[in-house]
């Protein structure tokens, strides 16, 4: 059996990706660890409602998970796959983020 390549489904990962903050957000995640929104605002220096707006959309596409502890949300990027074309982007190694 062929293992079949969804290719919309690449390419609303790359969508997601194109937008310069949303690929901030997450490099950020796959860098820092930082996983909260609080933590987002500072590191890129955009507003929560910004910040909460593209969260949005990189969810949808399924590029981030979202976990409530709490009050809080925590943000993490969704899979190894996403790490991987990221780091391909950003010229780095995958095995350097924190997933």
């Amino acid at each position: 059996m062929e293992n079949r390549i969804d290719y919309e489904e690449r390419a609303a990962l790359l969508k997601a990706l194109s937008n310069p903050v949303r690929l901030q957000i997450v490099h950020g995640l796959l860098n820092t660890g930082c996983r909260n929104v609080s933590c987002m605002e500072v590191e890129t220096g955009m507003s929560q409602s910004c910040i909460s707006q593209h969260l949005q959309k990189l969810r949808a596409a399924g590029v981030v998970a979202a976990e409530r502890a709490g009050n809080e949300v925590y943000y993490r990027a969704a899979s190894s796959e996403v790490a991987a074309l990221v780091a391909a982007l950003m010229g780095e190694e995958a095995e350097t983020y924190v997933l």
